[in-house]
């Protein structure tokens, strides 16, 4: 591993600024992520609070941003499945003083509020659930190289080993500027908007430059000689995490998907990490949501399923259904999700009733969920049916 940091290519005063949104974002120390989930949900702060009506099912999403793009989003793209709808948004605002009020909320079949984890279990309980806002995915190294490989699914372990002889593979690290930009240009930035369109989020260049290449672990995944993919990770050189934040393939080009490249990447980490003093390799995460197809993907490789490590860790969801329809109920059985018990474990949810059976197909099978809950709806929607707390309003808020 180099000692000297490639050059910096922003002014002093630029990188410092980059340096604390950067840790504002993802540092985990428990202090900061603490205070910053206090901080966003501050009573005298504004939040958006939108109502999204699709596929027969109105969302309801209010409180910290960040669950516009996660939370809300989620919701969209399964209940526009089978449809050739897209979502009617309707926007306001509203008050962290008003959010801790549910009657204030717009008037929707299911509303879910994103606040912090405190605020989050004082809200009513009944036909709701806490759930984590976000979860990730993380390998531990606590034996040999084997037995952590021991732990991926059969058949991916499989499938890796086979078409890893058929195309050649071979996996290096890269230290060079030239390298980084070239996976910045036509490696990350291609296959992120291959893969999420108009709703990618990326990392911005300078950022991942100063914050991440610099001090961090550029990789590179080659094809008989020909570079067809890379990660960028953060290095946490006292706690030994590395942490995947940026992968790309050539072009995002669908050849690289099809041929098991991208899968690969996150192959030749889990064996590089084991063999190079790695305590802890973060996958990072995705919705809880056991639909989710990030989810099934991340939880082949032996992962743990864990509350983020930065400020989402301090931060959950208020789910609560208002409404007992049929495209509720629908919505509800096809989307098993992860929820929160009293004492902090996670369990994994599965819905059901007479006429849809649990969709034990997205498997919530990993270390990390303690346990596993089937919840009939006629049971968790009563409540709903005789509750008079809501009044339908006129406005959103």
């Amino acid at each position: 591993m180099p000692d000297a940091l490639p050059a910096p290519r922003s002014p002093l005063p630029r990188r410092l600024r980059m340096h604390a949104g950067y840790l504002w974002r993802n540092n985990g120390h428990p202090l900061l992520t603490g205070f910053r989930a206090v901080w966003d949900s501050r009573g005298g702060a504004v939040f958006p609070s939108v109502r999204s009506d699709l596929g027969g099912v109105s969302v309801g999403y209010s409180g910290l941003s960040e669950g516009l793009a996660y939370t809300l989003e989620f919701t969209e793209l399964r209940r526009e499945q089978g449809t050739k709808e897209t979502a009617r948004r309707t926007t306001d605002q509203v008050t962290g003083g008003r959010l801790r009020s549910p009657v204030r909320l717009p008037d929707t079949d299911i509303a879910i509020v994103g606040t912090s984890a405190a605020h989050a279990r004082r809200l009513p309980a009944g036909s709701s659930l806490i759930m984590p806002m976000r979860v990730h995915f993380v390998v531990d190294f606590d034996g040999s190289p084997e037995a952590v490989r021991r732990r991926i699914s059969k058949r991916e372990r499989e499938q890796f080993s086979r078409i890893r002889r058929a195309h050649r593979w071979s996996w290096d690290l890269d230290s060079s500027p030239e390298w980084f930009d070239v996976f910045y240009d036509r490696y990350y930035r291609p296959t992120m908007f291959q893969r999420h369109g108009t709703r990618e989020r990326t990392e911005a260049k300078d950022v991942a430059y100063e914050c991440l290449f610099r001090t961090g672990r550029m990789f590179v995944l080659s094809q008989d000689g020909e570079r067809v993919g890379g990660a960028l990770c953060h290095w946490d050189r006292a706690g030994r995490v590395l942490t995947l934040r940026l992968l790309g393939v050539a072009d995002g080009a669908r050849q690289h998907y099809d041929s098991g490249a991208f899968k690969a990447i996150y192959h030749f980490l889990i064996d590089w990490s084991a063999r190079n003093g790695v305590r802890r390799l973060d996958f990072q995460g995705t919705e809880p949501f056991l639909s989710k197809g990030t989810y099934q993907w991340k939880r082949r490789f032996g992962t743990r399923v864990i509350q983020p490590p930065n400020h989402f860790g301090a931060k959950r969801l208020w789910f609560h259904v208002r409404r007992d329809t049929p495209a509720v109920r629908d919505f509800l059985a096809a989307n098993p999700l992860l929820a929160e018990t009293p004492r902090g474990r996670l369990e994994a949810v599965y819905f059901h009733d007479a006429d849809r059976p649990p969709r034990l197909e997205y498997s919530a099978k990993s270390p990390g969920v303690a346990d596993i809950r089937h919840i009939d709806l006629d049971a968790f929607l009563a409540p709903a049916a005789q509750d008079r707390l809501y009044r339908p309003s006129r406005r959103l808020l």
